[in-house]
């Protein structure tokens, strides 16, 4: 049996980044190892069926989307060093805690739906278009790259938006129509978040600019309003669990029951709903866990975008990367966990071929590799 991968957020400090080739320190340097990097042939350490690079994204590739990220120069845990993201026991537990969750997401998720792909995710299109990528696991649950590039496999580690699951039947249910259910179960709620629409509060993701507008802005579509009455915040139950209880672990009966206006009653003990992303101290399913390392091991090099590999489930993959001789490039602004022991043994003259990395934003760094990349793929 393997060993459950959990998500655990790191918190120690990051170290600042050594930017390999030295000459990589200026946007036209970084697209210069870039290049050099992705159009390099395959190691000879590496089999000859390795022929093209893995991609793994994190929270820096959407910023330029306006959605908030966790460790960037305004990213939530650089800014606000006491956020503390919900765990999933305390979801699955604890129904006040769950009524928080829903009420902040539920001012959030107009801003993350109305986002768009940005320059680096249509970037990633095109590298894929040309061979040049072969996978992409991405740490995002923003649904961007599958939205930019659907022919191009995308793995998303760490789950999605997009939906919610039942933690009881198991049944899927679209973020758009549970919204709408959170609108018509919370009407002051909805209110106020149309006022807030209105008068432009949330047009911006940036923290200091929500700060000024009494707000907390974190990843994820989570809007914080201080002192908020999140007490009186209602949820509705899974559909499926409400039409046919389910049978609980130990065999008896379920049973789901909803107040007069249809939200989840507390007397329940199933019927609840979660999103479809993999919550810190949840575990990542093993079919998403073998499937990364297939990507890891079939692929030539690994590419880090705008990640500072902070969560085991992603850091571990590098590590797999190096234990396996393959060349490492990570393009993210600012220090990555554990990026000292990446690039031991680089020869003196490397020009990004056989490592890069470059501290700059991919949305201004990647279409400008593409454009500077021969228009053929792999060697």
């Amino acid at each position: 049996m393997q060993k459950p991968l959990m998500r655990i957020p790191y918190t120690g400090p990051l170290p600042a980044p050594t930017i390999i080739p030295k000459d990589a320190n200026t946007p036209t340097g970084a697209i210069a190892a870039l290049t050099n990097f992705l159009s390099a042939p395959t190691s000879p350490l590496l089999p000859p069926s390795a022929k093209a690079t893995v991609l793994l994204t994190g929270a820096g590739v959407s910023v330029a989307s306006g959605l908030a990220d966790y460790r960037g120069t305004a990213g939530t845990y650089t800014l606000n060093k006491s956020y503390r993201p919900i765990y999933y026991n305390e979801f699955v537990s604890n129904h006040e805690a769950r009524k928080r969750y829903w009420a902040r997401s539920f001012l959030g998720w107009t801003n993350l739906h109305k986002a768009k792909p940005n320059s680096a995710h249509w970037a990633v299109k095109e590298l894929g278009r040309r061979g040049l990528i072969s996978h992409v696991i991405t740490q995002n649950v923003d649904s961007f790259h599958p939205m930019a590039h659907p022919e191009l496999p995308t793995l998303e580690l760490h789950g999605y938006l997009r939906s919610l699951v039942c933690i009881h039947c198991g049944g899927h249910l679209p973020r758009k129509e549970f919204q709408q259910s959170l609108t018509a179960l919370n009407p002051a709620w909805a209110a106020f978040l149309a006022k807030m629409l209105q008068t432009g509060a949330l047009d911006s993701e940036h923290p200091d600019e929500r700060r000024k507008k009494g707000l907390k802005s974190n990843p994820d579509g989570d809007v914080d309003v201080p002192n908020a009455p999140y007490t009186t915040f209602r949820y509705p139950s899974c559909p499926a669990c409400l039409a046919r209880p389910p049978m609980l672990p130990d065999g008896s009966s379920s049973t789901v029951q909803i107040d007069a206006d249809g939200a989840w009653s507390q007397q329940s003990t199933a019927g609840v709903l979660k999103p479809a992303v993999v919550m810190f101290g949840e575990s990542i399913a093993a079919s998403v866990k073998t499937a990364a390392e297939d990507a890891i091991d079939s692929a030539s090099k690994i590419l880090v975008v705008g990640s500072s590999l902070a969560t085991y489930s992603a850091w571990r993959l590098v590590k797999r990367a190096k234990e396996r001789n393959m060349p490492i490039g990570v393009l993210n602004l600012g220090g990555v966990r554990g990026e000292e022991g990446f690039y031991t043994g680089l020869a003196a003259n490397n020009d990004g071929s056989a490592g890069v990395r470059c501290s700059e934003s991919a949305d201004k760094i990647l279409p400008a590799v593409v454009q500077n990349l021969p228009c053929g793929g792999v060697s």
